[in-house]
C-alpha cells in the first residue's frame, strides 16, 4: 500500500501556496532591493540604479547606532529576566497540582494574547500612577512582560514532558533540589528554553506598539524606523537598516525551529 507521505499534492495547491508565500515575502524583499537604489527620496521601481553607498553611510550614521545599542540592552536584559520568571512559573505550574493552577497559567500567557495598545496603555497608566519616569528600565519592563509568556511557553510544554520518575530516581539516590534541576531536569529543557529565550530577544528587538508607550524621549531601533519613514531623510538607510533588522530577528526564530522541532524526545520520557 502506498504511504500517504509519497502521495503529490494537487497542482492547485502547490500554486495557491506559492502565491501565499510570495505575498508574505515580496515586501521583504524588496526592502532590500531598496537598500540598494541610487534614488534617496522615493521608492521608485525599478530602481533607476544600484549601488552600495548607503551601507557606508549608515555605518556613520551616530543616531542609528544609538538607537541599534539601545534595543540590543533591552532584549538582552528583557530576555534575561524572561528566562527566569518564565522558568519559575512553568515549573510550579507544571510540577504540581493546587487550587487556581489554570488560571495562573491563563494570566501568565494574557499579556501576549491582549492587543499590544491595550499592554501599552496599561503600563504607562502604572508608571504614571506610581510616579515612575520613563528610562531605560520602564522599557525593559514593558518588554518582559510578553517575553515571560514565550519562555513560559517553551518551558512548560517541556516539562510536562520531563518523567517524573526521573526527580524521583535522583531524590532517592540522595541529591538535593539544586543538583536534581542541574543534573537531571535542565539538560532536558535546556534547549526549550535557549529556544524561548532566543523568541523572546527576537519579539523584543523589533517590538513597537509597548515601547511607544513606556519608552519616553528614547529611540530603540524600530522606535528610529518608524519617525525617519514619518519624516525621510536619506530613505534607502531605513532600509539598509530594515535589512539588519530582519537579519536579527530571522536568526533566531530559525535557531528556536532547529531546537525544538525534536523537542518530544526526552531522557525517560519512556518510562
Amino acid at each position: 500500500m502506498r504511504s500517504d507521505r509519497n502521495t503529490a499534492a494537487p497542482l492547485g495547491l502547490k500554486i495557491a501556496a506559492g502565491c501565499g508565500l510570495l505575498f508574505m515575502h515580496l515586501p521583504i524583499l524588496l526592502i532590500f532591493l531598496y537598500a540598494f537604489t541610487t534614488e534617496e527620496k522615493s521608492y521608485q521601481f525599478p530602481p533607476p540604479g544600484l549601488t552600495l553607498k548607503w551601507f557606508a553611510v549608515t555605518w556613520d550614521r551616530p543616531d542609528v547606532w544609538a538607537a541599534l545599542g539601545l534595543s540590543v540592552r533591552v532584549a538582552a536584559i528583557s530576555t534575561v529576566i524572561a528566562l527566569v520568571l518564565g522558568t519559575l512559573c512553568a515549573a510550579a505550574v507544571s510540577g504540581s497540582r493546587f487550587f487556581g493552577r489554570e488560571t495562573i497559567s491563563l494570566l501568565v500567557i494574557l499579556p501576549i494574547a491582549l492587543p499590544g495598545i491595550i499592554t501599552g496603555i496599561a503600563l504607562r497608566s502604572a508608571f504614571s500612577f506610581a510616579e515612575i519616569p520613563f528610562s531605560f528600565w520602564t522599557i525593559i519592563l514593558g518588554h518582559a512582560t510578553f517575553c515571560v509568556v514565550v519562555v513560559y511557553n517553551n518551558a512548560v510544554a517541556r516539562f510536562r514532558r520531563v518523567s517524573g520518575s526521573l526527580v524521583e530516581a535522583s531524590m532517592d539516590l540522595g541529591a538535593d533540589g539544586f543538583q536534581t534541576f542541574r543534573y537531571v531536569i535542565l539538560p532536558n529543557i535546556g534547549t526549550a528554553l535557549l529556544a524561548g529565550g532566543m523568541l523572546a530577544f527576537a519579539l523584543s528587538f523589533d517590538e513597537v506598539i509597548v515601547t511607544t508607550f513606556t519608552a519616553g524621549q528614547q529611540q530603540t531601533l524600530p522606535i528610529w524606523m518608524l519617525e525617519e519613514l514619518v519624516r525621510p531623510r536619506q530613505r534607502p538607510v531605513t532600509n539598509v537598516v530594515a535589512m539588519v533588522v530582519v537579519l536579527v530577528t530571522f536568526l533566531p526564530i530559525l535557531g528556536a525551529y532547529y531546537l525544538t522541532r525534536d523537542g518530544d524526545q526526552v531522557a525517560g520520557g519512556g518510562k
